[in-house]
């Protein structure tokens, strides 16, 4: 049974006592972003599920290197690394690409102009909120991008490795798809030896054994 002012169903008690002032125009624009950023759940990645049935979007792929981040923390080369901050370049990261798609890394063509198209869509995508939220958010996206702090350093080392680890447990299965070869990968992968010696170790370790067992070419 519920009673007046006591507690709902939930079991948490309700504070009536506090009055919050809420700016209805800044609240509707972050409920704008919050709907645009959904639009992130369509965007197909070339990246196929460990399963194979289908590719991945580019919302999974940011939401499984935030996963990384608390479980790898501890390979980071950087000791005194802020975790969070690393979490929260993840899950901006790729808002772009609502606007600008995926662009393929092995795509030298869509690389061209890649930069120019996310930078276009930064601009349109972040200031769909609050100007102080814009600020944080385009900051954190900046930041990812410039690659110059240890926070940024790690999160580039997982945004290569997620999608490596797909490729090498499906048996190289968007590798052959391309024909991708060794050298190709070891060149994608240069961001790892900044973010991870370790991971970079374990890394180069399953290149090799890809390239042994047939499934990446040499």
């Amino acid at each position: 049974m519920l009673k007046a002012g006591g507690e709902g169903h939930t079991g948490v008690k309700k504070n009536m006592s506090k009055t919050r002032l809420v700016d209805k125009k800044r609240f509707k624009r972050q409920i704008e972003f919050i709907l645009e950023a959904d639009k992130l759940k369509k965007v197909a990645r070339r990246t196929t599920l460990l399963d194979v049935s289908r590719q991945e979007n580019s919302a999974e792929h940011s939401w499984h290197i935030a996963l990384l981040v608390l479980i790898l923390t501890e390979y980071a080369e950087d000791e005194n690394l802020d975790f969070l901050q690393v979490i929260k370049l993840l899950l901006v990261h790729d808002l772009v690409e609502i606007d600008a798609g995926d662009t393929y890394c092995y795509d030298k063509a869509g690389g061209q102009d890649q930069k120019a198209r996310e930078t276009k869509a930064a601009d349109r995508i972040f200031n769909i909120l609050p100007a102080d939220q814009a600020r944080a958010l385009r900051t954190l996206w900046d930041e990812y991008e410039a690659k110059d702090t240890p926070e940024s350093k790690f999160a580039n080392a997982l945004d290569r490795v997620q999608p490596f680890l797909h490729n090498y447990f499906t048996r190289g299965h968007t590798w052959q798809k391309h024909g991708i070869n060794k050298k190709q990968v070891i060149a994608r992968m240069q961001p790892v030896i900044d973010g991870s010696q370790f991971l970079w170790e374990y890394v180069s370790s399953l290149i090799d054994d890809a390239v042994k067992q047939g499934f990446l070419a040499k």
